[in-house]
């Protein structure tokens, strides 16, 4: 029994790196890194304060889930114009996060153009954050296990929680 424990631990522990060096990969595919990456650990250890936590994806998205104290920014209708209005100065600190840290770079990008100088997009986005097991909540602010994937194809990043897409 405990053999058997072993290997399941392993194989586990062995997928979740395979899942890690992916998504590198992934994000070095798609994403410039112009915009500096901050960890899941590194966000879960600064105080909410210090901070302004943006989500960069579509609405049923954030509606379905989204990290606590995160403002919905939307990616295909972003408005920069309306998002300038929630930040406070163009020094403070921004977290921008979307499913994976794909969108969420360009909105980030976006916000460094227009003087925005302490942005961070979040490594991994809300995929990531689930993974590592930290909460999520619906549209009436309570704890959900819910993820919305977008796709079937993107849903292979969500490793925790119960994905939630269109077909």
């Amino acid at each position: 029994m405990n053999i058997k424990l072993i290997f399941l631990f392993l194989f586990l522990s062995s997928l979740s790196t395979k899942a890690q060096n992916g998504l590198k990969e992934l994000l070095q595919k798609h994403n410039s890194e112009s915009i500096p990456y901050i960890s899941v650990e590194e966000l879960a250890k600064e105080d909410k304060n210090n901070f302004l936590l943006l989500d960069a994806r579509e609405k049923k998205e954030f509606d379905t889930s989204h990290i606590e104290q995160a403002i919905f920014v939307g990616y295909d209708y972003f408005k920069l114009r309306k998002t300038k209005k929630l930040l406070k100065d163009k020094d403070q600190k921004i977290v921008v996060y979307c499913s994976l840290g794909i969108r969420s770079e360009d909105i980030a990008e976006k916000l460094k153009k227009a003087g925005y100088t302490n942005v961070y997009n979040l490594y991994g986005g809300i995929f990531e954050w689930k993974n590592q097991s930290k909460k999520v909540i619906d549209s009436e602010n309570q704890a959900t296990n819910k993820v919305h994937t977008f796709s079937k194809e993107w849903s292979q990043w969500l490793l925790k929680g119960e994905k939630i897409y269109e077909h």
